[in-house]
């Protein structure tokens, strides 16, 4: 059975970095992706950054092209995302989720998510 689980949020002032974990369990796909999704109160989840379990390709919405970094340890079966000169904006509930089933930048077919690790930036 498929597991993840965030790790690595808190709350931070504008320009400071965060690293979120990811910890996938039960996830022995030969092919598909991880990606993180953010969640601010009131709003829609979107999509933030995806990688490929084989590593070759990564994706990144525009908001965040250029600060956030998402890459994989397979050995550790971790997924993070290194965010650097964080803004308001960027506040949210952050979820990863897997699929192995993934088309462009996009999870399709049954996806996984975990439970959300919380990131706020505030003065």
């Amino acid at each position: 059975q498929v597991q993840l689980v965030e790790s690595g949020g808190g709350s931070v002032q504008p320009g400071g970095s965060l690293t979120l974990s990811c910890s996938a369990s039960g996830y022995t796909f030969s092919s598909g992706c991880v990606g993180w999704f953010r969640q601010a109160p009131g709003s829609e989840r979107e999509g933030v950054a995806l990688i490929y379990i084989d590593g070759r390709t990564t994706y990144y919405d525009d908001s965040v092209k250029g600060r956030f970094t998402i890459s994989e340890d397979n050995a550790k079966n971790m997924v993070y995302l290194q965010e650097k000169d964080l803004k308001p904006d960027d506040t949210g509930t952050y979820y990863c989720a897997a699929s192995a089933d993934c088309y462009g930048g996009s999870l399709l077919g049954t996806v996984y998510w975990g439970q959300g690790t919380q990131v706020t930036v505030s003065s």
